[in-house]
């Protein structure tokens, strides 16, 4: 209420009100008595215009009537218009009976009355708004009749006729700074065609979009759809392509979620649009369950997918994040983003090795955690291949010494970051991600629940052939392919590191978690869109170049092997894996003992920088694991 009133605006609105009210007052006796007051009306019209007043006033203000500017006047705002006069028109009939007993009084006065107010007060409101949205537009359909870029006005078509579009089309008209005259929309809905949206029509489908573009003189296009699939956004693409026609769209559902962008936000189109993803949908509350006034330990939290772990994490409300990583530059940057630009201020920042047990120990000890996210891990297949000591170094290593710190500590849930490279691995890297997926069940029976999540390539990761084509392009080319046939799993970061926190909250100890990668891509078909996308044609701007498969690669890979068993969760995305390494041995074998001998033999092999030692090694302890004894570095 002080806000209120401190608002010069607040008394012109409220006497505007009180004026329109005592003209509908007068105007109902007008109406009632055919426009012929007798004397006894008018008496009883001055006796009561002094308690209406103060009485609507009260009203008006108690329903919240000028909480809301009227030149946003909405729906909400008529609302709180209806439930004032509604409360206002009752009260006077209960005063003036009580007060009168309706003595002479016409009971129809009271209804016009009512109706006359709530068209005068509603309808000043969508006149200030329709003003004000005008002034915005005035010359919205004006420029259409000028050619192309008259007035510094861009003419646009929107793609999709839903609410997206609705609301871009309505933040152009009404915001003066956006430069763009809205030609129209595109939709392949055939139920919108030929109708308009505030006036500005549904041109045809997406299918015509070329011939639209010619027609209609368009210098831009706007991609406006909450969920697409991304053949149907490379569809127009490439018509903007073919027609030289810029092209942007609106952020994702997970931008808008997370926060990082808002909905009035354009953005070029990247390559994540193509994928077509679908929005994750979260079980919010059973994530919540294990994730709130938790301590977390996050390692590799600067890589590419431990920084999104981190502002995922954010939405649950952690008691603390320890930030763990061996990399300063990163792990600086993910400090200063919690603290800058989220506001986050309860975590730790560790700069270290994962595979330092002295350090390990001491952070466990100091903030007892109760949640562990290992995503720290060595992932470079053909580096890898030439430095194997580092994979068991960093990745075997690393992830016993967190398992074995975990356990000590008695943390409830130990959920690992691990790969489809995994599943009958042909590199180092894979190998090694299968032995840290085998040592989750060397503590078997302890409190602490321990779990992987699998899965393919990651836009935009460090080390993902997205960054590196991207490179290239702008180098001029040429872009370097390993095979024409060569395919990969690819998923967004987000919506990875979404389905990891959701993995969590469904494991209850030992289970491999698959998340649903789609279908496989062809490496070759992302080198062409990207080239697309930058506004160049392959073969003709941007030379690709095959290279040959490096070491240690496969032309596909798999997310599970022949003896694993695939069985559903509650969540369509993710499915379980329930391997028993131990399984294949005797019910009176030492597994334990045996993967803890097979590690200390690697981590022997590795401290000798003995390449073929380490490969012979992981192939006894992963069978199924086909080394390719290239060179090492040293």
């Amino acid at each position: 209420m002080l806000s209120l009133i401190r608002r010069r605006n607040f008394y012109i609105m409220l006497g505007m009100d009180c004026l329109l009210s005592c003209a509908a007052f007068f105007l109902a006796f007008f109406f009632r008595f055919e426009f012929s007051v007798p004397d006894l009306q008018w008496r009883l019209f001055t006796q009561t215009l002094p308690v209406l007043v103060p009485l609507e006033t009260v009203c008006f203000l108690a329903c919240g009537m000028y909480r809301g500017m009227w030149r946003y006047t909405s729906l909400r705002d008529l609302y709180h218009v209806l439930n004032g006069v509604v409360v206002s028109s009752l009260l006077l009939t209960v005063w003036v009976a009580f007060s009168y007993q309706m003595g002479g009084y016409a009971r129809s006065v009271f209804i016009i009355d009512g109706l006359l107010t709530l068209l005068f007060l509603g309808g000043i409101r969508l006149l200030v708004r329709v003003y004000f949205v005008k002034r915005g537009s005035i010359g919205s359909r004006f420029f259409d009749h000028f050619p192309a870029g008259a007035f510094g006005k861009k003419r646009l078509i929107i793609a999709g006729a839903g609410n997206f579009g609705e609301k871009v089309l309505r933040e152009i008209r009404e915001n003066p700074r956006m430069f763009y005259q809205v030609v129209g929309f595109v939709d392949d809905d055939p139920y919108k065609r030929g109708l308009t949206i505030h006036g500005v029509p549904v041109l045809g489908p997406i299918s015509d979009l070329g011939n639209l573009l010619a027609e209609k003189n368009i210098e831009e296009l706007l991609i406006a759809m909450s969920s697409v699939k991304g053949e149907v956004v490379r569809r127009i693409v490439e018509f903007c392509k073919d027609s030289g026609v810029s092209y942007k769209t609106l952020p994702s559902i997970g931008e808008l979620i997370d926060g990082r962008v808002s909905i009035k936000t354009l953005r070029d189109v990247r390559y994540e649009d193509l994928l077509g993803r679908e929005p994750v949908d979260l079980d919010l509350g059973a994530i919540l369950d294990y994730l709130k006034d938790q301590t977390i330990v996050i390692s590799g939290a600067g890589g590419s997918i431990g920084s999104e772990i981190c502002r995922q994490l954010i939405r649950f409300n952690p008691g603390r994040l320890v930030l763990v990583d061996a990399a300063e530059s990163n792990l600086y940057n993910i400090q200063m983003e919690l603290k800058h630009q989220v506001g986050y201020l309860d975590y730790a920042a560790i700069l270290g090795n994962v595979q330092d047990r002295l350090l390990i120990d001491r952070v466990f000890e100091r903030y007892r955690p109760d949640v562990v996210i290992h995503a720290a891990a060595y992932k470079h297949v053909p580096m890898l291949e030439r430095n194997p000591w580092e994979a068991v170094s960093n990745n075997i290593v690393g992830s016993k010494t967190l398992m074995d710190a975990a356990v000590a500590a008695r943390v409830k849930k130990f959920i690992m970051i691990s790969t489809d490279k995994a599943v009958r691995p042909t590199n180092v890297m894979g190998a090694s991600k299968r032995v840290c997926e085998m040592m989750l069940h060397l503590h078997r029976g302890s409190p602490t629940r321990f779990m992987a999540v699998r899965f393919g390539n990651v836009v935009g990761s460090s080390g993902s052939v997205v960054p590196l084509f991207r490179e290239q392009i702008a180098r001029g080319g040429p872009v370097t392919v390993t095979h024409p046939e060569v395919t990969r799993f690819f998923m967004t970061i987000p919506e990875a590191c979404q389905l990891v926190l959701q993995a969590g909250a469904l494991g209850h100890g030992g289970e491999i978690f698959l998340l649903d990668m789609g279908v496989p891509l062809r490496i070759l078909d992302i080198a062409r869109d990207l080239i697309r996308l930058s506004g160049k044609e392959p073969e003709k701007d941007i030379r690709i170049s095959f290279i040959g498969l490096r070491q240690g690669e496969k032309l596909y890979e798999e997310l599970i092997t022949q003896e694993e068993g695939i069985v559903k969760t509650t969540h369509d995305k993710i499915m379980v894996l329930y391997s028993d390494y131990s399984a294949r041995f005797d019910e009176t074998f030492d597994f334990a003992g045996y993967m803890r001998m097979q590690i200390e033999n690697l981590v022997r092999a590795a401290e000798a920088k003995d390449g073929r030692a380490i490969r012979t090694q992981l192939k006894e302890c992963v069978p199924e694991y086909t080394a390719d004894d290239g060179e090492c570095v040293i």
